[in-house]
């Protein structure tokens, strides 16, 4: 493996990162009697979502705070008898970038995938306190997702029922439509079913001249009418409903068809099988697909809606 690299100076707390390179590796070995201090840095390694390499050493994206970890973990290991170097990566010869950044997005998805199943299998009975370890977590994974695990939206989607938050939203019902008429939406990036699915259904039962932006946070954006974000002031879950049912039912959408996709999307996007349907399960699978491949927001945004219009032409 040929690595372009070079060794960059110590970073003081707080000062960016000068440097040029898509990439930080942290190089290091422990003497054999250092067991303990090895499974203490192997731990720092996992608190701060580093890569590990097939040859060696850990990879993070190059920020400044990922330099600061690494320039901390190095000063460490020295002090434990051990030798670390912190180097600044350019290009590593068999893992591409975009191949890089996937293994990040699959670390993070696995993540996720074990917070979902937590999740799934919480009862009822148990207390706030345990939802509040769940959040917890969910936020660690969050700040080491560094390039937006498709899976997210699914982990915030569960959250938010479990916890019962309802958003504020406007009701569209007995309001006349024209006040959503050539409005900009905006939404999270990296879209997965349920927004996809959203954007459809804006699309072709609310405002056909609809606009799409993609922000992290709505708020930013007062304007804007915000769907599927967890601010207030836009369309949202609701109980136990995801984003494409409360757009449904608040615009009284009654389109037959619309009912059994709305039943398709709740069971995909929440997965809490309630409705028995897995024909979204495919198409959440096709979009996250995408989404590894590096498809942009836009792209898949556009490719999700046209998906979800074959699907509407397909039910009789």
């Amino acid at each position: 493996m040929v690595i372009a690299e070079r060794r960059t100076p110590r970073i003081e707390e707080g000062e960016p990162s000068n440097s040029d390179g898509p990439w930080v590796l942290l190089m290091f070995s422990l003497p054999a009697n250092q067991a303990s201090r090895r499974v203490e840095v192997w731990r720092k390694l996992k608190q701060y979502g580093a890569l590990s390499l097939p040859s060696s050493g850990y990879l993070l994206p190059n920020t400044a705070a990922n330099h600061e970890h690494f320039e901390w973990l190095a000063a460490a290991i020295r002090k434990y008898k051990g030798q670390a170097s912190v180097v600044e990566v350019n290009a590593i010869d068999d893992l591409p970038p975009a191949q890089l950044r996937q293994k990040f997005t699959e670390a993070r998805s696995r993540d996720y995938e074990q917070l979902l199943r937590e999740l799934r299998k919480r009862s009822a009975k148990r207390g706030s306190a345990d939802l509040a370890r769940l959040r917890r977590r969910f936020q660690q994974i969050v700040a080491i997702d560094f390039f937006t695990s498709p899976l997210r939206s699914r982990v915030e989607g569960l959250l938010n029922s479990a916890d019962g938050l309802v958003q504020a939203f406007p009701t569209a019902v007995g309001k006349k439509r024209k006040e959503y008429l050539n409005r900009t939406w905006v939404t999270r990036p990296r879209p997965g079913i349920d927004r996809v699915a959203s954007a459809w259904l804006i699309r072709k039962f609310i405002d056909a001249n609809a606009r799409f932006a993609f922000v992290d946070d709505a708020r930013k954006t007062p304007r804007a009418v915000s769907f599927d974000m967890f601010q207030a002031g836009g369309f949202g879950h609701r109980g136990d409903d995801c984003t494409f049912e409360t757009l449904r039912k608040e615009f009284a959408i009654r389109d037959p068809k619309v009912t059994v996709i709305a039943q398709i999307i709740h069971d995909a996007d929440l997965e809490d099988e309630k409705y028995g349907r897995s024909e979204g399960l495919g198409l959440d699978r096709v979009l996250i697909g995408w989404a590894h491949e590096g498809t942009s927001d836009e792209e898949l945004l556009r490719r999700g809606m046209e998906m979800i219009e074959g699907l509407y032409q397909a039910i009789t």
